[in-house]
């Protein structure tokens, strides 16, 4: 077991995305997973049907007592519903900082919508997000909406890659993986640009399924866990695309909406006698 992955994100009821998926990732990728959580939801494949903030102060608390024990050597971001969840889990990202952790890697998906459509970040934490969480981004993984939320520009495509990246890097964002998953086509076009800059392009059949429930939680951990485990940026995008494309093409079914991936198919299990 190498690279230990503190995540700071919702909880998921029905176990695709969120922190739950966030867990099974790290660990089916060899690595140790560690939790703060920001909300809980009650959710299924079919939708997001509540949502319950934890104390800010709690969250607070969860991350000091984990990085002053076990420590970290990646920060995974996802979920914050709110700007006080925004700017508490900001304070004490500054504090790992400014006590010895400079070099940890902080991977945030700027999480806005679920898949089902039901919006996890309220329209006035958009500021907050951008002004103290994108700063703090060794890499961030928007996808296409959510460049545009972020960047005011239209993001039609890997075209607008460029552009979008540099307003990003503006914002402090080092280096920034433009997912493509909303384009239509029968191609999958990711873009990664560091400062700016495109630096390489990834693209992988699109898979012609409903059982994407979860997939921007899982790349983004993918990605943490294997900067964690001191992968560079590019082969830690790519590993994570492969694991997440396998998870897709080998979803379990589950459910009657967007179902989840299969997130253990890394673990060679043993048949077991009686």
């Amino acid at each position: 077991m190498k690279g230990r992955v503190l995540v700071v994100a919702g909880s998921d009821s029905s176990g695709g995305a969120g922190v739950q998926a966030d867990i099974k990732t790290v660990t089916a990728l060899g690595g140790y997973a560690m939790t703060a959580i920001t909300a809980l939801t009650a959710q299924n494949t079919e939708g997001v049907f509540g949502i319950h903030d934890v104390p800010t102060d709690f969250v607070a608390e969860q991350m000091r007592l984990v990085l002053s024990d076990i420590g970290a050597d990646a920060v995974k971001v996802g979920m914050l519903h709110k700007p006080e969840i925004i700017e508490t889990v900001a304070r004490e990202l500054h504090t790992m900082i400014a006590s010895g952790g400079g070099k940890v890697p902080i991977v945030v998906d700027p999480v806005m919508v679920a898949k089902g459509g039901h919006p996890l970040l309220v329209p006035e934490a958009m500021e907050s997000l951008k002004a103290h969480m994108v700063p703090l981004a060794h890499v961030l993984t928007p996808n296409l909406p959510e460049a545009e939320a972020l960047t005011g520009m239209a993001v039609a495509g890997p075209d607008d890659a460029g552009e979008a990246g540099r307003r990003l890097a503006a914002l402090g964002a080092k280096w920034v993986l433009l997912k493509g998953g909303h384009m239509p086509g029968e191609t999958i076009v990711d873009v990664l640009v560091r400062e700016g800059e495109i630096v390489e392009t990834f693209e992988s059949p699109k898979i012609d399924t409903r059982h994407t429930h979860g997939t921007g939680c899982t790349l983004a951990s993918a990605i943490a866990t294997g900067l964690a485990q001191g992968m560079p940026v590019v082969d830690a995008v790519r590993r994570g695309r492969e694991y997440v494309q396998e998870a897709i093409r080998t979803a379990p079914g589950f459910g009657h909406g967007h179902g989840p991936l299969n997130h253990g198919h890394t673990v060679v299990s043993a048949d077991v006698d009686g």
